[in-house]
């Protein structure tokens, strides 16, 4: 896949428009956690050194009153973004309009302005209208003519078409291009996918089969093992005639887990023994058991054995992309596997390693070993969208090479 990416404009002079991803936590007017506006750092520096002028747009949260919009104003982004980069940054409280417009005007090459949040323009006058997460047409022509050229650095939102990421791209005059944080998902993602060094192996958690049943059905064909662990399994339990007791099952899903397991033969791994709990606790009873869990107790975490046996699988990949905890990971006695493999992937230095999704970042981030592993996906329903091997409007709309 073969895209422009921001090395390849024109930027000196130029109005650069620049779709990011600053969807973070805000307590009280301040940042919290600012890992998404260090990661855009990157793109906007590139711009701003080659003499561009950075238009950055950016979603926080939802809106769907106006009561929503105060708390969600994007002042406090604009904040720590001056601080990031030493320099100021114009913030401009309105979405459209003339102070907008002649703010664009003012600037000079290098300089920074920050759009109040796109989703302002989701509720007009009182009314929830979805102009931006809609994808307005008329919404996308206006902000694509505030700029000569766009850049898209913000994958967490690709998987979706809103006027600021695929309304600008389509009606902007010049090109559209990737940010370097777009560019390395493409990258890792498109190629652990399309063209893996193998063996390929996909780890794949949380609590439900709905959420990843396109993931596996696609990954069946490119993967050569896929674990399997978290809630999900026990569907896949249920659907193999062993006993679940307590634990989450679909049970509207264990038709297509049989259809599932049918197709997949011996490339889905299921945990082989688990912890089980007398209630949904941290400080629950618990015990750890292989095969049938008896009523009233509940799996809540894969067992000792189940990641001896995922490090088996997994010591001699090439490729690893991992999405989803293997146990309740908000509760820290059901979260001891989840690291386990979070450390395990740490060592495997001679494979590329992919971690997508909020519970396995959180993981590896909390283990300190992110920086030994090859590509940590900064969006979480993006990198589903993609492993499922569906088209992604927020990078089909970035020009070609």
């Amino acid at each position: 896949m073969a895209k422009l990416t921001v090395e390849d404009l024109p930027l000196e002079g130029k109005k650069v428009l620049m779709r990011v991803d600053f969807n973070v936590p805000i307590k009280d007017g301040v940042v919290g956690d600012d890992n998404r506006i260090v990661a855009a750092l990157p793109t906007i520096k590139y711009v701003i050194d080659h003499g561009g002028r950075a238009i950055l747009f950016s979603h926080l949260g939802r809106i769907k009153k106006e009561e929503d919009k105060p708390g969600l104003s994007l002042r406090p982004v604009a904040e720590r973004l001056s601080n990031l980069l030493n320099k100021p940054v114009t913030f401009v409280p309105v979405t459209e309009g003339k102070q907008l417009e002649d703010a664009i005007d003012n600037m000079k090459n290098g300089d920074v302005l920050l759009v109040q949040n796109t989703r302002y323009e989701d509720v007009k006058d009182g009314e929830y209208v979805k102009r931006e997460s809609g994808n307005d047409p008329e919404l996308g022509k206006y902000w694509a003519s505030l700029g000569d050229v766009f850049v898209n650095d913000a994958f967490g939102t690709a998987h979706r078409k809103h006027a600021s990421n695929v309304g600008i791209a389509t009606n902007m005059p010049g090109k559209a291009a990737a940010g370097y944080l777009m560019e390395k998902e493409i990258k890792f993602l498109g190629d652990a996918v399309d063209n893996p060094e193998r063996p390929f192996v996909a780890i794949l958690g949380g609590a439900k089969v709905s959420d990843k049943i396109g993931v596996i059905d696609n990954l069946l064909d490119k993967a050569d093992k896929i674990i399997i662990g978290g809630g999900m399994a026990y569907t896949f339990y249920a659907a193999k005639g062993i006993k679940v007791g307590n634990s989450l099952v679909e049970k509207d899903k264990i038709d297509v887990a049989k259809q599932i397991l049918d197709k997949a033969g011996d490339k889905l791994v299921l945990p082989i023994d688990n912890v089980v709990a007398d209630k949904f606790n941290n400080d629950a009873d618990t015990k750890v058991v292989e095969g049938d869990i008896d009523d009233g107790w509940m799996a809540l975490d894969i067992g000792p054995k189940s990641v001896e046996e995922f490090k088996n699988v997994l010591k001699d990949a090439k490729t690893v992309v991992w999405n989803g905890p293997m146990g309740v990971f908000e509760m820290p006695n059901f979260a001891k596997s989840t690291l386990e493999i979070g450390k395990f992937l740490g060592t495997l230095t001679d494979a590329t390693t992919i971690v997508g999704g909020g519970d396995s970042t959180a993981a590896v981030k909390e283990l300190g070993v992110a920086d030994k592993l090859t590509h940590i996906s900064t969006g979480g329903g993006a990198s589903l969208t993609y492993l499922e091997g569906n088209e992604l409007p927020g990078i089909a709309a970035i020009s070609d090479k």
